[in-house]
C-alpha cells in the first residue's frame, strides 16, 4: 500500500473532441488499435470525476498537495525554443568564422522550418510515441511516487516539464528545461542485466523466483532511467583504438558468461591474454569472407562494393569478418543485434568499431524509412522469413531500396522451408538473380533483386500480398506494426526511391533530386563544415584519433556527419521523431542513421559511443520530454569513459546542464558564449566513486 502524496497524474478536464491518455500498468502489452469510443468517454468521466475529488481531498488529513509553479510568461509569447538567429559563436574555441556569419539567414530559416514541420512530419511516429508512454509513464501527470532504489536517485528535481496530452497541439511549457536549482545524487542500477542493461530492451516483471526476464519488443520502464549503470566486475579498460581495434579488444570490456561459451565453439574470435582477437584467417566462412564477397560478385556482377553498394544492413551479428570485409572496400553496414536470451554480438561489433545497434525484429517495424538500404544481407539466417504471412520478409522489402538486393546465406534449408520462401519471394515479385551452393564454404547463397517498378505488382495473378493502401505511410516505423502488405514503388520525381543515387564518394556530395529546397541541404552541409575544421577538429582538446564511434544526437541533412567524412570514423544520425523526417536524405547521402525518441533510452549497449554530438537537442525536447535530466543520464549510459560530449545549446540550458554533469563526475572541458548562446564542452571520467 503506497500513500498518494500528489494528484499531478490526473488530468485536467478535456474538450469532448479532445483525446484522453490513460495510464496503465507497465506489464500491459501494448495496444494497437484504438477505436474503442465507447472506452474514451468512459475515461473522460472518470478524470473529470478523479480531478473534482482531488481538489477537496487531503491526504491522511495533512495540508492540501503543493503545486509546483514555473516561471510565468505573456500570455501570446511563443514558448517553441531557439526561433531567433542562432549565431555559432567557435571559431578555433572563441572566434565566429566568416563563412558562418555568411550563412546565418539561411540556418535561421532552416531551423525555422524545422520548427514549423515539427507536428507535421511525424505521421505515425508521434502517435505511436504517445501511446507507448502510456506504459512508459511518460505522459504528462505519470510520475511514479514510490520508486525502486536504484531508479530513485534525484533528491530535488523541480521546475521540469512535464509532456503534453496527444491534443494535436504544441504544448506550451512554463519554466527552464533544467531547474537551476535542483540537487542531484545519484545511485547505481540494480538489474539482473547489470553493468550491460539496456532499459527499453531488458525487461524485467513479476517478483522473487516468479521474476521473468525477457528481451522481446520494445517496451520501456514505467519510470524514467535515474540510476547509472555500473561498470563491469573486472573493471574497463581504454578502448584499444582504430584501426587497431578490427582486429582486437580488451575482453574485459564486453565479458560476459555467454560470450565465454560462444567463444569455446567458434574460431573467428580467440580469448588471448587481457584481448579477444579475430585472426584474419578465421571466419564462418569456409575459404574466407574475401572469397565470400567475391562470389557475389561473380554471381551478380551489377554488385559493385564500394561504388554503387555503399549502406548495407546485416541482420544479426554474428561474424564480423563479413562487416570488416566490407568496410575495407567503402561500403558502411549498419549491423541490427537481434536481442534475445542467445549470444548478442552487437556489443562486440561496436567494440571493434563498427556500427550497429540492438533492436528486436518481431511485431513492429524496424526504426528505419523505407527504400533507403542498398543491400540486406543475413548470414547462417535461422529467421523463418515466411512465417506470419510472411511479415518480416515484407518488412525488408519495405526498407530495401528499389532495385536493391537481399542477400541470403544459408546451410541445410529443409525443403518445406525452401518451397514457402520461394512461394513469397515469388509473390512480391522478387527476382532471384542467384542460387549457388559454394563449394569451399558449402554455404548456400541466394540473391534476390526488389523490383524498380510497380508494373510487375499488376501482373500477378494473385494478389497476395495485397498492396497496401494509399494513405499507409512507408516512412512511419516509430512503435507501428509490421504489415502485411506491399508498398508502392516510389514513381513521382517528388518521391525519394525513384532513382539509384550516384556512386561513392560523389554520392555524399550529390544532393538528391526529390528534394525539395537543395539549399537548405548545401547551407547545412556548409555550416558543419566550417564549425567541424576551424573548432571542433582543433579547438576542443579533443584526441580524434583515439574517436571512432560517433553519434549525432539530432541530425537534419547528416551535415556533422560529412564534414567528418574525412575522419576515420562513423556517426550515427539520429532523426528526433518529432523533427522533420529528414533521414532518407542522410542514406541517399551514403550515411546511415535512425529514428528516436529521446525521451526513452536509445537501442544500444552501455559505453557504445566515443563522442556525443547534440545541436539544441535539449531545447527541441522543452515540450516533449517530462524529465529531460534522464537523457543526461541516457547519454552517461551509451557514452564510453573517456568519452567526449559536444552540446551546444541556449545558455539558460547550459549553465544547469553543466551543474548536472558536474553531479555525473564528469569534467567539463570548455565552456563559452555569447549572445544567449553557447558551446559545451564535456569528457566523461574513466572512474568516479
Amino acid at each position: 500500500t503506497t500513500q498518494r502524496e500528489s494528484f499531478d497524474d490526473i488530468a485536467e478536464p478535456v474538450s469532448a473532441d479532445t483525446k484522453v491518455i490513460s495510464s496503465k500498468p507497465q506489464y500491459t502489452e501494448r495496444k494497437r488499435q484504438w477505436h474503442e469510443i465507447g472506452k474514451e468517454e468512459d475515461k473522460k468521466v472518470k478524470l473529470e470525476s478523479d480531478l473534482d475529488k482531488a481538489k477537496e481531498k487531503k491526504i491522511n488529513g495533512s495540508a492540501s498537495v503543493t503545486v509546483i509553479k514555473h516561471e510565468s510568461r505573456k500570455k501570446n509569447e511563443k514558448t517553441v525554443p531557439n526561433v531567433k538567429k542562432q549565431k555559432h559563436t567557435v571559431k578555433s574555441v572563441n572566434e565566429e568564422t566568416n563563412e558562418e556569419n555568411e550563412k546565418s539567414e539561411s540556418d535561421d530559416s532552416l531551423k525555422e522550418d524545422e520548427e514549423e514541420q515539427e507536428q507535421e512530419v511525424v505521421d505515425g511516429k508521434e502517435e505511436e510515441s504517445v501511446r507507448e508512454s502510456e506504459v512508459n509513464g511518460e505522459t504528462e501527470g505519470d510520475v511514479d511516487l514510490v520508486q525502486q532504489e536504484n531508479e530513485q536517485s534525484v533528491v530535488t528535481v523541480e521546475g521540469e516539464s512535464g509532456r503534453s496530452r496527444s491534443t494535436g497541439k504544441k504544448r506550451k511549457v512554463k519554466g527552464p528545461v533544467f531547474d537551476p536549482k535542483a540537487h542531484y545524487s545519484w545511485k547505481l542500477c540494480s538489474t539482473r542485466s547489470k553493468h550491460n542493461y539496456i532499459p527499453c530492451i531488458d525487461n524485467e516483471s513479476g517478483f522473487g523466483k516468479f521474476q521473468s526476464y525477457r528481451h522481446t519488443e520494445r517496451s520501456c520502464p514505467r519510470s524514467h532511467l535515474m540510476c547509472l549503470v555500473p561498470l563491469p566486475h573486472a573493471g574497463y579498460g581504454s578502448p584499444v583504438s582504430w584501426p587497431d581495434s578490427r582486429l582486437k579488444i580488451l575482453y574485459k570490456n564486453v565479458a560476459h558468461p555467454k560470450l565465454a561459451a560462444y567463444i569455446k565453439k567458434h574460431n573467428w574470435l580467440v580469448e588471448s591474454g587481457e584481448y579477444l582477437t579475430f585472426p584474419q584467417n578465421q571466419s564462418e566462412f569456409k575459404g574466407g569472407v574475401l572469397h565470400y564477397l567475391e562470389s557475389i560478385e561473380e554471381m551478380v556482377p551489377d554488385i559493385e562494393w564500394g561504388k554503387n553498394i555503399r549502406v548495407v544492413l546485416e541482420i544479426g551479428s554474428a561474424d564480423l569478418s563479413f562487416v570488416a570485409s566490407l568496410l575495407a572496400k567503402e561500403v558502411l553496414t549498419l549491423t541490427v543485434g537481434l536481442k534475445d536470451d542467445l549470444v548478442d554480438l552487437a556489443q562486440v561489433a561496436l567494440e571493434r568499431g563498427f556500427p550497429a545497434v540492438v533492436s528486436p525484429l518481431g511485431n513492429r517495424r524496424l526504426p528505419f524509412p523505407s527504400g533507403v538500404f542498398d543491400a540486406i544481407h543475413c548470414d547462417g539466417c535461422s529467421i523463418t522469413w515466411h512465417a506470419h504471412g510472411g511479415k518480416l520478409l515484407l518488412e525488408m522489402n519495405r526498407i530495401l531500396r528499389p532495385s536493391g538486393y537481399f542477400i541470403l546465406s544459408t546451410k541445410h534449408d529443409s525443403i518445406e522451408e525452401e518451397e514457402a520462401l520461394t512461394t513469397l519471394t515469388a509473390s512480391i515479385c522478387w527476382n532471384i538473380l542467384a542460387h549457388k551452393t559454394d563449394e569451399i564454404s558449402e554455404m548456400g547463397v541466394k540473391i534476390y533483386q526488389k523490383p524498380e517498378s510497380n508494373d510487375i505488382y499488376e501482373l500477378r495473378r494473385k494478389k497476395n500480398p495485397p498492396l497496401c493502401k494509399e494513405n499507409e505511410n512507408p516512412d512511419a516505423a516509430w512503435y507501428v506494426p509490421m504489415k502485411t502488405c506491399l508498398h508502392t514503388i516510389p514513381s513521382s520525381i517528388e518521391q525519394h526511391g525513384t532513382e539509384w543515387p550516384e556512386e561513392w564518394p560523389k554520392r555524399l556530395e550529390t544532393y538528391p533530386d526529390w528534394l525539395n529546397d537543395k539549399e537548405k541541404l548545401s547551407s547545412d552541409t556548409r555550416h558543419w563544415k566550417a564549425i567541424v575544421d576551424r573548432s571542433y577538429l582543433t579547438g576542443l582538446g579533443i584526441d580524434w584519433s583515439k574517436i571512432r564511434n560517433v553519434m549525432d544526437m539530432k541530425s537534419i541533412y547528416g551535415g556533422f556527419a560529412a564534414a567528418l567524412a574525412q575522419q576515420k570514423i562513423w556517426v550515427m544520425n539520429v532523426v528526433p521523431v518529432h523533427a522533420p523526417d529528414t533521414l532518407p536524405v542522410i542514406y541517399d547521402r551514403g550515411l546511415v542513421g535512425i529514428y528516436h525518441d529521446w525521451c526513452e533510452s536509445f537501442g544500444t549497449y552501455p559505453r557504445s559511443y566515443d563522442l556525443l554530438h547534440a545541436d539544441h537537442l535539449f531545447s527541441r525536447l522543452k515540450s516533449r520530454c517530462r524529465q529531460p535530466v534522464s537523457i543526461v543520464v541516457e547519454m552517461d549510459r551509451i557514452l564510453r569513459p573517456g568519452g567526449w560530449a559536444i552540446v551546444r545549446d541556449k545558455v539558460e540550458i547550459l549553465d544547469p546542464l553543466e551543474g548536472i554533469l558536474r553531479s555525473l563526475h564528469w569534467e567539463i572541458r570548455m565552456t563559452y558564449a555569447q549572445d544567449k548562446e553557447g558551446i559545451l564542452c564535456a569528457q566523461k571520467t574513466m572512474w568516479r566513486p
